[in-house]
């Protein structure tokens, strides 16, 4: 029986022989292999040492796929202490076997001083395409299936931090990928909180180099599975056809948000223009005196419209239709959060004019993270600027979000809609427009975002951000399935 190589970086040598000793002596294990950049000795058994930076560098991992020649390769991809369970390794193995599957993981519990708790994963789907999710600590692969997709689709380019995703994708081209819903292992958690830096980390600035990577390894996988967009293909908007009543309208969607709407509201206000503009005002039945606030700025401004739906089961998309369908909607729907404020007055100016000049169906600006008291807090400004004119259309697929403010040729938008869900409706409705339509981009901060205890994001449990990032995997999903639909349409 010769089943299991282990892969793993070199960290912390003594932890990471303590935790695998079990490993080295199950009879399941044929060797493991730690890739380091210095060159160290080991007498332990099992265990060899492999001179690179990591065994996510494309150069290593080819070498490593050709080597290896196990029936599985098992990658431990955190640096964190693991206590792996003794069934572990079977179990995946067994599961492995009787689905025919290319990768498996599982379940796993966090585990501190203090408590043991469940970390409940995803199930992987076709639009589980980000470089970043999550598969826990540890990823069976089949060696057969890795040596397959290699030959098939061309062996991993010379990358430094994108080897794994590379071969994730392709193994996924062909094989189903596995997750097993039981925790067996445990991630012994430090003290240092990644939160709020793993939430940005694909638009923080000293991260672009990787995320160039991942953009060209995420491009090329598009291409083989044949739901890549050519940028020559994506059209602009048409000419104004229909009247509306004024050239823009400030769309803010708010339910019981008492203490910022004011702000939000004096914000679009505040806005210099060449042009005549609204401000429709969406209050999705507030119950916290937000919507006396709403109508007290009413009385004393015309040009704020004040809508209470008749429908209750309104997410935030659902309120975005209610003002864009309205018959008070211009020519353009720009977006406003009711926590947030735009950073100058002459933020709409800015925006209409992109959208006028460049006949674009979507605009998406450039925003600053900010404290409840307006005071900049890390990563401070996030502008995207990984998007490019010429693949942004397709990157948009791999990355979690666009960015804001969001500004619309309402068109277009009428003819689309946006889901009725209060998650992730924005980044479904600009999937939809970059499918077919150009997007512009202003890099300049026009918009502060707050952040504070009463954000919908804030503090989520892990299954609640589950069932987030589930959502924008299934709107993925669907969106590839669309473009390969398209591609064969339009090809055949």
């Amino acid at each position: 029986m010769n089943p299991v190589t282990i892969i793993s970086d070199y960290g912390h040598y003594f932890s990471q022989t303590k935790q695998l000793m079990p490993m080295n002596l199950s009879r399941l294990v044929s060797n493991i292999i730690f890739v380091s950049p210095e060159r160290l000795n080991t007498t332990l058994p099992k265990v060899r040492l492999l001179e690179g930076t990591s065994f996510l560098e494309g150069r290593v991992l080819n070498y490593i796929c050709e080597i290896v020649d196990t029936d599985y390769i098992l990658f431990l991809t955190r640096t964190n202490e693991l206590v792996i369970d003794q069934k572990a390794l079977e179990v995946m193995i067994d599961m492995a076997e009787k689905v025919r599957t290319g990768i498996v993981y599982c379940d796993f519990y966090e585990e501190n001083k203090n408590e043991k708790k469940l970390h409940p994963l995803n199930d992987y789907q076709p639009g589980s395409i980000r470089d970043d999710f999550d598969f826990g600590a540890m990823m069976l692969f089949s060696t057969k299936v890795v040596k397959t997709a290699i030959k098939k689709y061309g062996a991993i380019p010379p990358v430094r931090y994108g080897g794994l995703y590379d071969i994730r994708l392709k193994v996924s081209i062909d094989n189903p990928i596995y997750h097993i819903k039981e925790p067996l292992y445990s991630v012994i958690q430090d003290n240092k909180s990644s939160e709020g830096k793993s939430h940005f980390a694909y638009v923080d600035p000293k991260n672009t180099h990787i995320q160039k990577e991942m953009e060209s390894v995420f491009t090329d996988y598009l291409r083989k599975i044949g739901a890549f967009i050519p940028y020559e293909r994506l059209k602009r908007a048409d000419k104004i056809k229909n009247p509306f009543p004024v050239v823009a309208s400030v769309i803010i969607p708010v339910k019981n948000r008492k203490n910022t709407i004011i702000d939000a509201i004096k914000s679009a206000l505040s806005q210099k223009t060449d042009f005549p503009f609204n401000i429709i005002v969406v209050d999705n039945h507030s119950q916290d005196g937000t919507t006396f606030v709403i109508s007290s700025l009413v009385d004393k401004h015309p040009d704020v419209k004040h809508i209470i739906p008749i429908r209750t089961d309104l997410g935030i998309g659902g309120c975005w239709n209610e003002a864009v369908y309205s018959p008070y909607c211009g020519r353009y729907a720009v977006q406003l959060d009711s926590d947030d404020l735009y950073s100058s007055p002459y933020t709409l100016q800015k925006i209409v004019d992109m959208l006028m000049q460049g006949s674009y169906a979507m605009v998406i600006g450039s925003y600053c993270i900010v404290n409840y008291n307006l005071e900049e807090i890390p990563p401070g400004l996030i502008d995207h600027r990984e998007w490019t004119d010429e693949n942004g259309h397709n990157n948009a697929l791999r990355i979690n979000g666009l960015g804001a403010p969001r500004a619309f040729d309402t068109d277009i938008v009428r003819k689309i809609g946006f889901l009725n869900v209060s998650y992730g409706e924005d980044y479904a409705l600009a999937l939809r427009i970059c499918r077919e339509y150009k997007i512009g981009r202003i890099f300049e901060n026009l918009y502060l975002c707050r952040r504070w205890y009463g954000n919908t994001d804030a503090s989520l449990s892990i299954e609640d951000a589950n069932r987030n990032d589930a959502f924008k995997d299934k709107v993925r999903t669907d969106e590839i399935l669309a473009r390969q639909a398209l591609n064969k349409r339009l090809e055949g």
